[in-house]
């Protein structure tokens, strides 16, 4: 969506070097027999994401393939790619099939939170490798053998907060996913803000799954409450839904301010490209690459000596808990967990079973095109300019280059208060009958001359009011006719009165 301008971050990959760079020099031995090892790869294979990673995996194939061993154990790994459609249900019994019929020794790309989570039930017994599942809660506490080749989501607020704060907003609305991966951020979120003196004053849910016309819904509440600068986090499939209706509702006009997280600003070119939908090689698919390069490489250094056949099972639908565990899995964890090499994505060390934090995030303008407005570091806060040697002064937000906000302004948004305005008032005419009150219901206090208005009919349509995007405000006013007792047209009148939009004064019940 070329006419979308937000201000976004995203993690800095150091790529410095070409896909030929590793520095192990490995001695070829001919005369062994090569270890077969069967890596299972599991990808939403529909998506910009793991379209382009399985590319990866199997450049990182071809490139292992052709580099001599370090040792008398030669090592080829055979990947076995399969499509969850990004449903962590199918994931799971990719998994399972995996296991049982290829006899895999690893998993590698539950590509989101929710896969990873399920398939987390299977670490016991082979490694699993993710690349792209940044949910906090994944932890090695809950599954020894997870590998997270990424960094935790929890590693970017610090950035997010410190953004805030130069922009000087003090308050703000978070707009998040109802998903483990979009709820997992919040908690930190929302501390890192508040040490930066930052209110939250509402926070909008939105499921991956929803519909265009609920996140118009949630777009329309948001503008009732005059609501102008918003941190958005979210999987990439639904923020480009989201933001095109963002932009249909005008709500990428001057006085807005959006900023993203860099799980939408990774895939960036989702929103700046729309009408070349080429996938692009971008951070996920150098941790991709980088998956295979570690597993491989620790598989190497263990110097298996043998592989393990494919046989044909008896029974292809045995139960999960008869799937024995690999003898190797928990060897492969501790070496890929030891290992520290320069990789596609820059230096790769884990720490507590994930990617450490990036040594900087890099903030970016999109505006018509992306451009580098700084770096923001754990010990330099926000700066122009990477420099490790010496402590960076703070810039301002002048020294940061001109930054483009929605409506072509130059002028950073300023906070509006966030209230509810005062919504319309709806006249709603209700008819006095005689009898079936339980369907609508009229009654008149004689001491405060108040109408209550009670009933099936009522009550559904309070509900269906309830779901508007905005504030109404109901009077119910009764309408009698004199001649209903005589048989006169009574609905019509009714209906008669609306039409003529005369006011309805509450008569006096009889």
């Amino acid at each position: 969506m070329a006419s979308v301008k937000m201000v976004s971050m995203f993690i800095l990959p150091a790529m410095l070097h070409a896909f030929s760079s590793f520095g192990w020099s490995m001695a070829q031995n001919s005369h062994h027999r090569p270890h077969h090892m069967h890596v299972g790869v599991i990808l939403d294979m529909e998506s910009p994401v793991g379209e382009m990673a399985q590319k990866c995996m199997t450049m990182a194939i071809s490139d292992l393939n052709a580099t001599p061993s370090q040792n008398n154990h030669p090592l080829k790994l055979i990947l076995h790619p399969r499509n969850s459609n990004g449903q962590p249900l199918k994931a799971l019994s990719s998994a399972v099939e995996l296991l049982e019929n290829e006899k895999v020794e690893a998993l590698i790309g539950p590509q989101t939170s929710e896969e990873a989570e399920l398939l987390g039930e299977l670490g016991d017994r082979v490694p699993i490798i993710s690349f792209s599942a940044s949910c906090p809660s994944l932890s090695r506490e809950k599954n020894p053998n997870f590998i997270r080749m990424t960094t935790n989501d929890n590693s970017q607020v610090g950035a997010i907060a410190a953004l805030v704060k130069k922009f000087g907003w003090r308050e703000l609305v978070i707009i998040h996913e109802d998903s483990s991966f979009g709820n997992g951020i919040i908690p930190n979120l929302l501390l890192a803000l508040h040490e930066g003196n930052a209110r939250v004053a509402h926070r909008t849910v939105i499921p991956p799954q929803a519909r265009d016309i609920y996140v118009e819904a949630q777009l329309y509440r948001l503008m009732a409450l005059s609501a102008n600068i918003f941190i958005v986090h979210m999987s990439p499939s639904l923020a480009s839904r989201f933001f095109i209706k963002v932009n249909e509702l005008g709500m990428m006009s001057t006085g807005y301010g959006w900023v993203v997280t860099d799980g939408i600003a990774n895939e960036l070119s989702l929103f700046t490209n729309q009408h070349h939908q080429i996938p692009e090689v971008n951070v996920y698919c150098l941790w991709a690459y980088d998956s295979v390069w570690a597993l491989a490489t620790a598989a190497r250094h263990l110097g298996a000596t043998t592989s393990i056949e494919k046989k044909d099972s008896a029974n292809k639908f045995a139960h999960l808990a008869a799937i024995p565990p690999r003898p190797t899995g928990s060897d492969l964890v501790r070496t890929i967990l030891r290992a520290k090499f320069t990789g596609l994505s820059g230096e790769i060390q884990l720490k507590n079973g994930q990617l450490q934090q990036p040594l900087a995030f890099e903030m970016v303008n999109v505006f018509g095109r992306v451009k580098r407005i700084g770096f923001w570091t754990q010990f330099n806060e926000i700066t122009t300019e990477l420099d490790r040697s010496t402590v960076a002064q703070s810039p301002s937000v002048r020294d940061m280059g001109s930054i483009g906000w929605p409506g072509s302004s130059l002028a950073i948004p300023k906070v509006q208060r966030i209230m509810p305005k005062a919504g319309k008032r709806l006249r709603i005419g209700v008819p006095i009958k005689v009898g079936f009150k339980e369907l609508v219901g009229v009654e008149l206090d004689p001491v405060t001359n108040a109408t209550t208005v009670t009933g099936f009919c009522i009550d559904v349509f309070k509900a269906a009011i309830d779901m508007l995007p905005y504030g109404v405000i109901l009077d119910f006013i009764p309408f009698t006719n004199s001649n209903i007792l005589m048989g006169g047209s009574y609905y019509d009148n009714l209906i008669y009165q609306v039409y003529r939009q005369v006011i309805l004064h509450e008569p006096s019940i009889p």
